[in-house]
């Protein structure tokens, strides 16, 4: 090489996928450090210039739990299985249907919350989502405490069905992030979306069997329960830390097929609207 000659600075080309697949986990793995960074921005977001903090974090299951209890089990008189507190109950079906309504909620607003990121710096978008996924499952994970801890003081023991706890709850993790993926795709043109997705979950909470067992809705209605996915999902998780009834096996394998499509549907619409997001949002 003659002296005085000037390698020119390395470039990288990026180039719309044209693919309906996702890309390779290999590239959000590459960008984990900002996926990490991006969760933790949003719990410090989250509970900043709050008075209590993250003691809300222990507070919104207790007392929505308790409230669930009053409604069900004191105003309509559900009552709960034989041996267990009804708010325990509750607290169970709160848990996990928080792990899914929060995931849902915050996911699909991720993208047009960071709006001008989204224009202007290159990642994989799928990660604001996502980031969003985690720091809702360290809310989780400190609810889950809470509710061990209540479950040694009532005396309640899981049986051998809790070693199935896990796959439940990522279940419940993958329908809500696939409603995410596919309602914030949908919001970047639509921002119809950002008001009916939040009326939507929440007229889904009342037509899930979350703080009431699905042996109490009335035979008539049943079928119809049970073509919510949640329906299957509640019980099997209620089963594997109470004890309680098992759910049948058509209805837990119509609830775990169902997920396992519409996630994969989030997926899918996501990354085909995604090359156009810089452009729209």
């Amino acid at each position: 090489m003659s002296q005085g000659t000037v390698q020119p600075p390395p470039t990288r080309v990026l180039r719309p996928r044209r693919s309906w697949l996702p890309p390779s986990p290999r590239e959000v793995w590459d960008f984990r450090g900002l996926l990490v960074r991006f969760c933790a921005r949003d719990i410090t977001l989250r509970y900043r210039q709050t008075a209590l903090g993250v003691v809300w974090v222990v507070l919104q299951p207790l007392l929505a739990a308790g409230i669930l209890s009053f409604v069900f089990g004191s105003v309509a008189g559900l009552p709960p299985p034989a041996g267990i507190p009804y708010y325990v109950f509750s607290l169970v079906g709160t848990v996990a249907w928080t792990t899914f309504s929060q995931i849902a909620t915050r996911g699909a607003s991720s993208l047009v919350g960071n709006a001008a990121m989204v224009q202007k710096v290159f990642f994989p978008r799928i990660l604001l989502p996502l980031s969003t996924a985690l720091s809702t499952m360290v809310d989780v994970g400190i609810s889950l405490v809470l509710l061990a801890v209540l479950l040694v003081v009532y005396g309640i023991a899981p049986g051998a069905a809790i070693v199935t706890f896990p796959v439940w709850l990522a279940l419940f993790v993958a329908l809500g992030l696939g409603l995410a993926l596919a309602a914030g795709a949908l919001m970047v043109r639509y921002r119809d979306v950002g008001f009916m997705l939040p009326v939507g979950v929440q007229f889904l909470l009342f037509l899930s069997p979350v703080a009431y067992t699905l042996a109490s809705v009335p035979a008539g209605s049943r079928t119809l329960y049970e073509l919510n996915p949640l329906a299957g999902l509640l019980e099997g998780l209620r089963w594997s830390v109470l004890g309680t009834s098992a759910p049948s096996a058509g209805l837990a394998l119509y609830s775990i097929a169902s997920t396992v499509v519409l996630f994969v549907i989030g997926l899918v619409t996501f990354h085909r609207l995604e090359r156009g997001f810089a452009d729209v949002i």
